[in-house]
């Protein structure tokens, strides 16, 4: 197993240098951002200075050698507009996104998985079909009109739930969070249940199916040959045999939830990460882009290792696999 990790950090390595280089070079080598940054009615020595400042003079190789350097001591640039560390700008949302992102997961979750089994225990019946044709809904509706049929039905008809912002918040070892309070659920509820649409309808068909296949196999017909009761069967070696295709997927939506929210943080104001860059793509704001960026490469590349280890402890035969 160390062996593996270690094997995997430094695949990890690699992929970070070559995405900062990727990413570094589409969005340092596109645009201009002084246009927008630097007054229209500036004169030709205050617009140099200004380009010099935000070290745009020099050479897109050197740049990125700079950024490079900076980036190995912890410094992802400073943000053009705010004049801030874009790291610092980015972990001061990052809390409202992942709380965000972790209300949906386990509403999905919660809901997906039992549904999907149900589903797929019933096996063509009408509570099946009910349920699959529920689930097309998730996946064919866009996530922005969700957002605003939700918006529309629980905050402007029935008045039960704030349409914006992140309410109140309180604090949980240092960090604050709306998780704690009940205002912040008000608010958290109508944009976690937006999120989480898509990946419950996801989990639905992806369990419906895992089920659908694990019951006509040979260990189940084996089990129920032994005199197994039906419950254990299913929560035991039915539920089992799928989780390893489910946890996989499930980890990475969660990166998807954290790194793709945009949509849902623009349509509830919610002042999170990805809010955080929307603006910026707008403003040209190339340091805050490079550094969400590296900060979800860096979170997909950590989730991806938790889950293989995850996977590796479900299903043995990976662990062989890896031996061999």
């Amino acid at each position: 197993m160390l062996v593996f990790i270690i094997r995997r950090l430094l695949q990890s390595c690699i992929v970070i240098l070559a995405v900062s280089f990727i990413v570094f070079i589409g969005l340092y080598g596109v645009g201009d951002p002084t246009l927008l940054l630097i007054d229209p009615d500036a004169s030709a020595a205050e617009r140099d200075r200004a380009v010099a400042m935000l070290g745009l003079d020099r050479p897109l190789h050197v740049q990125y050698a700079t950024f490079l350097w900076n980036a190995l001591h912890g410094d992802l640039g400073r943000s053009f507009v705010y004049n801030e560390p874009s790291i610092s700008l980015i972990l001061d949302r990052l809390p409202a996104t992942l709380e965000l992102a972790f209300v949906a997961l386990v509403l999905a979750v919660g809901i997906g998985i039992p549904l999907g089994l149900l589903a797929g225990l019933r096996g063509e019946g009408p509570v099946d079909r009910t349920i699959v044709t529920a689930s097309i809904f998730g996946f064919s509706l866009p996530s922005f009109w969700q957002g605003m049929m939700l918006v529309w039905v629980f905050a402007v008809l029935l008045g039960w739930l704030p349409s914006n912002g992140r309410g109140a918040v309180g604090e949980i070892f240092g960090v604050k969070t709306s998780l704690v309070t009940l205002d912040g659920w008000r608010h958290l509820l109508l944009p976690a249940v937006n999120l989480a649409l898509f990946k419950t309808a996801l989990l639905i068909r992806l369990t419906r199916a895992g089920v659908r296949e694990a019951l006509v196999l040979d260990f189940v017909k084996f089990a129920r040959a032994k005199g197994l009761r039906e419950r254990r069967i299913i929560g035991v070696h039915v539920l089992k045999y799928i989780l390893v295709p489910i946890v996989t997927v499930t980890g990475l939506e969660f990166g998807q939830l954290v790194a793709f929210a945009t949509v849902t943080e623009t349509v509830f104001a919610w002042p999170g990460s990805g809010k955080l860059i929307i603006d910026s793509i707008y403003k040209l704001d190339r340091p805050v882009v490079v550094a969400y960026l590296m900060v979800v490469v860096a979170m997909f590349i950590t989730i991806n290792l938790l889950v293989d280890i995850l996977y590796s402890a479900l299903d043995p035969r990976v662990r062989l696999a890896e031996k061999r």
